[in-house]
């Protein structure tokens, strides 16, 4: 079950919702160590929760479309007044001390990049000990679906995008 979390709604709709009435938001529901996301749009952003309302994130495109550091941040500000929910995440290869030692380890670094090292690899890597993004797969998969077609419409740009997609 996903865990969402919304100001001042206790409905339920994809999961269980954590009642909040106002900011900041209540975190007694957040084990440290979860995986949050929370949605922007045309993208899921991802995090970290380390405790005592706080969250470590990879900053390129969370707030603009300028690429910034690995911070720790409040959560209200990785939410950013959106829902967030926290991703299962029940084949973790490290425990949530660990998890949160791995995330600050990486504070500051600033090697953003949004096709091989974006918020969600910085996330799983964290967990699982293998930088992957469920995102950047399924859009390479529609590249590599639409690349026979491409190649009939447009050669050269199918032939940037095979370099892309490999």
């Amino acid at each position: 079950m996903t865990e969402t979390m919304q100001h001042g709604s206790d409905r339920q709709r994809n999961g269980a919702r954590l009642a909040l009435s106002c900011t900041p938001i209540d975190t007694a529901g957040l084990a440290p160590g979860a995986h949050l996301v929370t949605r922007r749009r045309g993208y899921d952003h991802h995090g970290i929760y380390v405790g005592d309302g706080r969250v470590v994130h990879y900053g390129g495109l969370a707030r603009s479309w300028c690429r910034g550091p690995v911070e720790e941040v409040s959560l209200e500000r990785f939410a950013a007044g959106r829902s967030v929910r926290v991703k299962p995440a029940a084949d973790a290869r490290f425990g949530s001390t660990e998890i949160i030692a791995r995330a600050r380890s990486r504070l500051g670094e600033d090697r953003y990049r949004i096709a091989s090292n974006n918020c969600e690899h910085f996330c799983e890597w964290c967990i699982h000990g293998e930088a992957r993004s469920e995102q950047i797969e399924r859009v390479l998969g529609l590249l590599r679906r639409c690349l026979p077609l491409s190649r009939r419409i447009a050669p050269s740009a199918a032939r940037r995008a095979e370099t892309l997609a490999a």
